[in-house]
């Protein structure tokens, strides 16, 4: 019955999407002969259908439905109640179900604000329509390739050994499943990582819909611009935090002490998270100025693909990584769909040009136009230079059958460097003015925040920081957040004599007046938050390997650790075995932490689970590497101030929300005035 229900979904999401596709296109040239009640229906079929398969595909989880082969190979009697249900997207069928249901999600807002328009809308229509064509494609992966609903034939004691694709065929159901992967049941946070990232990568499906819809018409100007700044600002935030969420999974779960490896599939995320981060700020400039009109369409094109190629990349099995799925037939899928895309959508640009290039002149690059194109040019740079150390073994190992590796330091040589540049653009940038920027008036601005920031640096080295990486990236991210507040700061006070207002209702009303503007800066704070912990916990952290008896103490990190005994017990799912660490500083005791080991039933590796002490000044990380015949073996860790990194991401993320979520007073004549923008 659970699969007979959940393909029927993806079959009416499968029609229902090719009749939107279809409405929605003709609706572009021709909306007057398209009745928004056709519209609807199609709209509200492509929901219901994707609801109904994840619906099923949970239910079947939560009941060990071990009939249907994903579910017998993926999940077990066992598996605790959240990690089943994050079994629903742990594997590469589950992952393209959310994958679609987060894609209706979005289909329906879309359709639910054209609903508030009273005229038919050729634009909103179009991108209906393209977001209809990209609903066929991932509901038919479902139906074929990637059938999550696929039916056990042929039965193990545990798993399925042979499945069909025909939902009601003669199927026997398994005595129990292996269960999820270990390292995929190991940290709650599984459970958050992959929906967030989801709804980043499919949230970008919109500006780019709407993009091949303006393309489409020939439509110039930033009309499909400002329609999609709602969507396009959410689908950032939420990839923003899934980054940032995986990295911190990384951190508690892996136990080697990182958060970020340049994993090919970390990498796949990072990089439309670059080329969205351009596009965000170059709409900017093309809405108040009229410029960068091509760019920003050729900049949503990328971002889409990049979507796309970092699909292809987790779930083609293509690559060896922790994120990454087995070998599977939705590689070639994937790839000659990112290959459509491109060429698609390319070669409609480049017929189009000529209607969307029109532009007004850079007055000088000493403005704030001038900025947010260096601003562009770092950040397309960076993308490309993260896609080159991605992409390039594949393509050396396909050409000359040579296995090669791009580690970290070519990464690191070059986004340390350009990381420095995009902080002196995101710091000088807001408080340019556009058009012509004057030295003077620059000079005012800047010259108080870089005192804070050299002082902050003479502190840092005074304090035994001497590290010139750590000192400037202090520096860098203390003189961006300086900026800010003393932008804001001068702000307010202007509006607060100016109206006879208190200071603290002028400063929540002049960032309420403009929630675009201080939203970035927002963000822009948290990014320099995340430089400066990643500037000191890289430089500062100091790490070792201690082996321990029972009772025996070893000083690190100016802390006292005692091995107090070792423990273990048995779970559901699990066995658990550990060891008790007594920390003590100054001659008392601050915790007792508790590294362990996980052994998961039919798993013979062990996964490490470290254990952290998390304070103001920084992170004492324990990994448990081996344990027996009375002693154990840690890898020990001290992490000065990393918490900043988690702090300065979801901020970053917050600032995403803000902007979208506040909304602007109908006083639009005194926002500029207030942001102090061209003054």
């Amino acid at each position: 019955m659970t699969a007979l229900v959940g393909y029927l979904g993806i079959m009416l999401a499968i029609a229902s999407a090719f009749i939107l596709a279809l409405l929605g296109l003709r609706g572009l040239y021709d909306p007057q002969r398209v009745p928004r009640r056709y519209l609807d229906r199609a709209v509200v079929g492509v929901v219901a259908g994707a609801g109904l398969a994840f619906f099923a595909l949970e239910v079947g989880l939560l009941i060990d439905d071990f009939s249907v082969a994903y579910i017998a190979d993926h999940s077990a009697t066992t598996t605790p109640f959240v990690y089943k249900l994050a079994t629903g997207w742990a594997a590469l069928e589950g992952s393209i179900v959310l994958w679609g249901l987060v894609l209706a999600g979005f289909t329906l807002s879309v359709h639910l604000a054209y609903r508030r328009s009273d005229e038919p809308d050729p634009l909103w229509m179009g991108a209906l329509g393209v977001l209809g064509l990209i609903s066929v494609f991932f509901f038919g992966l479902m139906a074929t390739v990637s059938n999550p609903f696929q039916v056990c034939v042929e039965a193990a004691t545990v798993g399925c050994i042979e499945a069909s694709n025909i939902p009601w065929a003669a199927s026997m159901a398994s005595l129990e499943g292996p269960g999820p992967n270990p390292l995929l049941q190991n940290h709650p946070l599984m459970a958050v990582h992959p929906p967030l990232l989801y709804v980043g990568y499919v949230g970008m499906s919109v500006p780019f819909a709407f993009a091949i819809s303006a393309l489409l018409r020939g439509e110039s100007g930033d009309n499909w611009l400002r329609r999609t700044r709602s969507w396009t600002l959410v689908a950032w935030s939420f990839l923003t935090a899934g980054i940032v969420i995986g990295g911190l999974w990384s951190y508690e779960v892996l136990g080697w002490g990182g958060y970020w490896a340049w994993d090919p599939v970390e990498n796949a995320s990072f990089m439309p998270w670059l080329v969205a981060t351009a596009f965000i700020h170059s709409a900017v400039v093309q809405q108040r100025r009229g410029m960068l009109q091509a760019w920003n369409f050729v900049l949503v094109i990328a971002t889409f693909a990049l979507t796309i190629l970092g699909t292809f990349l987790t779930r083609s099995g293509i690559i060896a990584s922790v994120h990454s799925f087995t070998q599977s037939p939705i590689g070639p899928a994937l790839l000659w769909f990112l290959t459509v895309v491109l060429v698609g959508s390319l070669a409609l640009f480049a017929t189009r040009i000529h209607l969307v290039a029109s532009a007004p002149r850079l007055n000088s690059l000493a403005s704030r136009e001038g900025a947010f194109l260096f601003n562009n040019l770092l950040l397309t740079v960076f993308a490309f230079v993260v896609l080159t150390g991605t992409l390039y073994p594949m393509f050396a190992e396909a050409i000359s059958g040579t296995q090669l590796g791009v580690g970290r330091p070519f990464f690191d040589r070059l986004a340390i460097p350009i990381s420095f540049a995009l902080l002196l653009a995101m710091g000088l940038g807001p408080i340019t003015p556009y058009r012509q920027a004057r030295a003077s008036v620059v000079w005012e601005r800047i010259r108080t925040p870089l005192r804070v920031a050299l002082a902050v640096g003479a502190g840092a080295v005074l304090l035994g920081y001497r590290t010139g990486y750590l000192v400037a990236g202090v520096m860098a991210g203390t003189l961006v957040i300086s900026m800010i507040v003393r932008h804001l700061w001068v702000t307010a006070r202007r509006a607060s004599v100016k109206q006879g207002t208190p200071m603290w209702r002028s400063l929540g009303r002049v960032m309420r007046n403009d929630p675009g503007f201080w939203g970035g800066q927002i963000s822009h704070v948290g990014v320099a938050l995340l430089a400066i912990g990643i500037a000191i916990s890289a430089n500062q952290g100091v790490e070792t390997q201690v082996t321990l008896e029972p009772g025996q103490t070893v000083e690190f990190a100016g802390r006292e650790l005692t091995h107090l005994g070792e423990f273990a017990r048995q779970e559901p799912n699990r066995t658990v075995v550990g060891a008790r660490v007594e920390i003590q500083e100054d001659g008392r005791v601050v915790s007792v932490l508790e590294p362990r080991l996980n052994t998961y039933f039919r798993s013979n590796q062990p996964v490490a689970t470290p254990a952290v002490d998390t304070r103001l000044r920084g992170d004492l990380y324990l990994s448990l590497t081996s344990i027996g015949s009375g002693r154990i073996s840690l890898d020990l860790f001290w992490f000065p101030f990393i918490s900043l990194i988690w702090v300065g991401g979801v901020v970053a993320a917050a600032g995403g929300l803000f902007a979208r979520v506040v909304r602007k007073p109908v006083r639009v004549g005194a926002v500029a005035r207030e942001a102090g923008e061209d003054v």
